[in-house]
């Protein structure tokens, strides 16, 4: 039987003309509901493997020059209080062993809502975002930040004396993605930055999401911007499409005041019109 849903699907991951059998959906459907559900969930309980991805940054760090990463955790002892109580993935616990690197860049690799998403994703995202600026800028050490939330990245960019800080985050997961990874960009790091101080690169997780390289070209012209500019934030806009006259910047969702990079042309058409999942 000719499914005219069939060609719709194959451009999204929502959940479209799902069928029916009598006044329900398919099992099928329902089962595959159950399915998405569960992987969400897991994503956001499972934990980092810390030594796997600090691995994976060692070789990383040989072949580019930048230190050894680092290890820090927020003030959240568990991950039941990291979800009961936002306020203290927010805050650092003991950063006394991060230098004053005085750096151009440091980048903040933080488990977030899906530590799935950093150990899928963040090596190839560090290794595409040091291809891109192309030892434009001094780098300080990677920092591997756990029970973090975005905020715990003003802390420790503040403690590596760096002017702008990276923060690969995992995004909370949804039913059609559980492996999405944001970036968020903070000129001049302190504590009591707010989202209005921040810029957003979501939804990356190829091949369905975003690229590790055109998240890379972003980012590197948002920080060239924000060095240019003296901030980061909703005054900072994504250039990198102006050529095209294809404006990438779209507004920030209602109350949170952040300044977006919505995903490229490529990408699913349910991912172009949705905001950033939040991180934090």
């Amino acid at each position: 039987m000719n499914d005219p849903w069939a060609p719709l699907r194959a451009a999204t991951r929502a959940r479209i003309g799902l069928g029916r059998a009598g006044n329900s959906l398919p099992t099928r459907r329902v089962l595959e509901f159950r399915a998405a559900h569960a992987a969400a969930r897991d994503a956001v309980h499972d934990p980092l493997d810390v030594d796997g991805l600090v691995r994976q940054l060692h070789g990383i760090a040989v072949n580019w020059g930048v230190g050894e990463p680092l290890r820090v955790r927020s003030r959240a002892a568990s991950r039941d209080e990291y979800l009961r109580r936002p306020d203290l993935g927010r805050s650092p616990g003991d950063l006394s062993g991060l230098p004053n690197t005085k750096a151009d860049l440091g980048f903040v690799l933080a488990d977030g809502l899906s530590p799935r998403a950093l150990t899928a994703h963040a090596a190839g995202v560090i290794e595409a975002l040091l291809r891109e600026f192309g030892g434009r800028y001094r780098i300080a050490p990677p920092v591997v930040a756990t029970q973090a939330r975005v905020a715990l990245g003003d802390h420790i960019g503040q403690a590596l004396g760096v002017a702008t800080v990276l923060v690969l985050i995992g995004e909370r997961p949804g039913l059609s993605v559980a492996d999405s990874l944001g970036i968020y960009l903070t000129h001049r790091p302190a504590p009591g930055r707010t989202d209005a101080d921040r810029n957003c690169i979501s939804n990356v997780h190829p091949p369905d999401g975003r690229d590790y390289a055109s998240a890379a070209a972003i980012a590197a012209a948002l920080v060239a911007g924000a060095r240019e500019l003296g901030h980061s934030g909703v005054a900072l806009k994504d250039t990198t499409r102006a050529a095209t006259g294809a404006a990438r910047s779209v507004s920030a969702p209602a109350g949170t005041g952040r300044s977006m990079a919505a995903p490229p042309p490529s990408n699913p058409p349910a991912a172009r019109s949705r905001p950033a999942p939040r991180a934090d």
